[in-house]
């Protein structure tokens, strides 16, 4: 049988003995044993339903710290042991026990529960209100088993003694009865890592005056029993041991010294002790963490000052290449910032992906931490490994202030180099009063990205207008064009954006800025303006773009003319050796294909009727009337193609072209002839 594995969570508070048992902490014994019924009557319907019950999660579960060069938590250390493991806690052996009846059994009860030494499932620890510790046993599955107290484990006499405190009892047990101390007990500790684990310092100095050798012994868990009072905050116990010869630079399985461990329980008395006794400040954990790291990013200044003294190196960096510096800027820590920047650490050094203590504070929003570096001139113009430099980052979060800042410290110069501008970034992020900083800053507002940026979106875009009308940001485009946005500077124009959208004013918005209706779309090329493709289904939308220059006499041009057209293929996966020689002279997809498509031709009536209100004299190729035909009450249509077509719309569309659709309204005319060429209104009373 697998060996039940024991629940823990690690802590970097003063005091770890009952952290494994928060989850109930607030149950007294009563409420814990009501909630282990209920939980048991509630498993056992579900046994007999034959069905799984999903139990709740485990009361206890370990986390590990985990570094990064960017956002690493709060507490750099690497001091959670293992799983199933606990430094402070020693294993408890259950062998020598008989359990009494578990009040929470399943159905059928059982008299003790299982023994963990052969248990297949889990055993997490916790603690009730009242301070009672308790166990509960999983199955493999998670569900829950039993729920029963925790034996105090029957210590030896001596161990025993040293946990009540029991001074003369310890001695007499020393002196007398011949005690092997260098022999460990059952959990696998010596008599002095009891002795420091309960702040016995009395006892440690009767066990080191009769056995001075077990000073600097490990326990099987891998620490000395001052890195055991130092991690209890034990200060006495830590004097003691330090004053009878204990190395204070015996590190335990991840490589942390007792003066690291001191550090990292912010105990200012217990670093003191620890230097004062000769303790090497630059040792590394294992994954490259100094003592004053952990000091820096708990922004204590007087144990920096401490260890700077005893020759603390402000250079160096852990395994991710991240300094002191760099680690008070990521966490906000502006007095250990200050207090490094005093002492000459690097303020321009770089972390192994190329970011700066600048950029990382930038990040992360410290709004102090950036105005402080800035202000000790930081370079603001070293990017990243992705390129990008802290005011692109700070125009990404959104956060004024800090773009202000780098706005007045950024080069335009290095800005273009990195082939985005901030713009882009405020555009993306919809971070509109970013982008008003920006624009009034005088970034250019038709800034292009490169084409290496440019290849990372599908639709190959370059301007931040085209992201502000991707997004449906309608406040941002107006920004935009306002400052002088080009709309016609993107492959895949804008327009044909928001007229995909069905944006009604954004389309509005772009064409009365010169954006080009009939523009087309050089990878997808077609015989007509290609914003037609996105706007045949909403008509007064259509209406709008012809109106405004669109044209509408190429929708009626056909190499097939009253001939049978080929099939279409609607996958355009066909090769050339099967497309028909004429087919293969001509470029772009014909007006009367793209109307055959099976989610517009519904529509093909309408938009014929609409596109001949825009022409002269024409003639509908087959495919065309083939669709007219297909509903009889499009038969209309066919005959207002039929020429002749009216003398007045004619000389409408005469009058258009002469003039421009633009300068209609300045003409001397009257209002309602106006508003006829304009196409406000086509009625026959009008007409006449």
């Amino acid at each position: 049988m697998a060996a039940p594995s024991i629940s823990q969570s690690g802590s970097t508070a003063p005091s770890l003995a009952l952290d494994d048992y928060s989850l109930y902490s607030h149950l007294n014994d009563d409420e814990l044993l009501q909630l282990a019924i209920e939980r048991s009557l509630k498993e056992t319907h579900n046994n007999n339903a034959a069905t799984t019950s999903t139990p709740p999660p485990h009361p206890v579960t370990r986390t590990c710290n985990q570094h990064s060069s960017h956002n690493p938590p709060v507490d750099y250390s690497s001091h959670n042991p293992p799983v199933g493991y606990s430094s402070h806690n020693p294993p408890v052996d259950y062998s020598s026990h008989n359990p009494p009846v578990d009040y929470s059994s399943p159905n059928p009860p059982a008299e003790r529960p299982p023994d963990p030494k052969t248990f297949a499932g889990t055993v997490s620890r916790f603690m009730t209100g009242s301070g009672k510790r308790m166990l509960a046993y999983r199955k493999a599955d998670g569900s829950l088993l039993h729920i029963v107290p925790e034996l105090e484990e029957e210590d030896e006499p001596l161990f025993q003694a040293i946990r009540t405190g029991d001074v003369n009892k310890v001695r007499r047990l020393v002196m007398h009865s011949g005690t092997k101390l260098m022999l460990p007990s059952k959990q696998g500790w010596l008599a002095i890592h009891q002795a420091a684990w309960y702040g016995q310092d009395t006892c440690l100095r009767v066990l080191l005056s009769a056995q001075p050798g077990m000073i600097n012994k490990k326990a099987d868990c891998g620490e000395t029993a001052l890195m055991v009072a130092v991690s209890q905050e034990h200060v006495p116990c830590v004097q003691v041991l330090l004053e009878n010869g204990a190395d204070p630079d015996i590190s335990n399985r991840e490589k942390e010294t007792p003066l690291y461990k001191a550090c990292e329980r912010n105990n200012t008395a217990m670093v003191a002790a620890l230097l004062n006794h000769g303790a090497v400040v630059n040792t590394r954990c294992l994954l490259g963490w100094t003592a004053l790291q952990e000091a820096v990013c708990r922004n204590n200044v007087e144990v920096c000052e401490m260890l700077l003294r005893a020759g603390a190196k402000l250079s160096l960096t852990n395994i991710y290449g991240i300094s002191p510096l760099f680690t008070a800027a990521q966490s906000g820590q502006l007095a250990a910032l200050r207090f490094l920047l005093k002492h000459g650490a690097d303020i321009n050094s770089q972390a192994a992906d190329g970011a700066t203590a600048l950029y990382e504070a930038t990040k992360n929003e410290h709004q102090d931490i950036v105005e402080l570096l800035i202000s000790q001139k930081a370079d603001a113009n070293k990017p990243g490994k992705t390129g990008l430099l802290p005011l692109h980052v700070a125009s990404q979060t959104g956060n004024e202030a800090i773009v202000s800042m780098l706005i007045a410290v950024t080069s335009k110069a290095r800005v273009r180099r990195t082939g985005i501008s901030p713009l882009h970034v405020a555009a993306e992020y919809n971070c509109d009063d970013v982008l008003e900083l920006l624009i009034q800053a005088g970034f250019d507002v038709n800034a292009q990205l490169s084409q290496e940026r440019s290849k990372l979106y599908e639709d190959r875009r370059s301007t931040p207008l085209y992201f502000s009308v991707i997004n449906g940001n309608i406040e941002a485009v107006e920004m935009l064009l306002a400052a002088g946005a080009n709309p016609n500077m993107d492959m895949f124009r804008p327009l044909m954006v928001a007229a995909r959208q069905c944006c009604v004013k954004t389309v509005t918005l772009l064409v009365e800025h010169g954006a080009d209706v009939n523009a087309c779309i050089p990878t997808h090329p077609t015989t007509f303006p290609a914003v037609y493709m996105f706007s045949m289904k909403y008509l007064p939308m259509f209406k709008y773009l012809l109106d405004h220059g669109g044209h509408a006499l190429c929708c009626f041009e056909c190499v097939y003319g009253s001939g049978p057209h080929p099939p279409i293929n609607i996958t355009r996966s066909e090769s050339s050796d099967d497309v028909p020689h004429d087919r293969q002279q001509r470029t772009g997809v014909q007006f009367c294909e793209m109307i055959s498509a099976p989610s517009i031709c519904r529509w093909a009536g309408p938009i014929i009727d609409l596109l001949l209100d825009y022409v002269g004299h024409v003639t509908l190729c087959s495919r065309l009337i083939e669709h007219l035909n297909s509903y009889n009450a499009w038969s209309v249509i066919k005959d207002k193609a039929a020429p002749p077509r009216p003398l007045l719309h004619l000389c409408r569309l005469r009058i258009e072209k002469l003039v421009g659709h633009k300068h209609l309204k300045k003409l001397p005319l009257p209002g309602a002839l106006i508003r006829f060429l304009k196409h406000q209104h086509t009625t026959s009373q009008d007409e006449s």
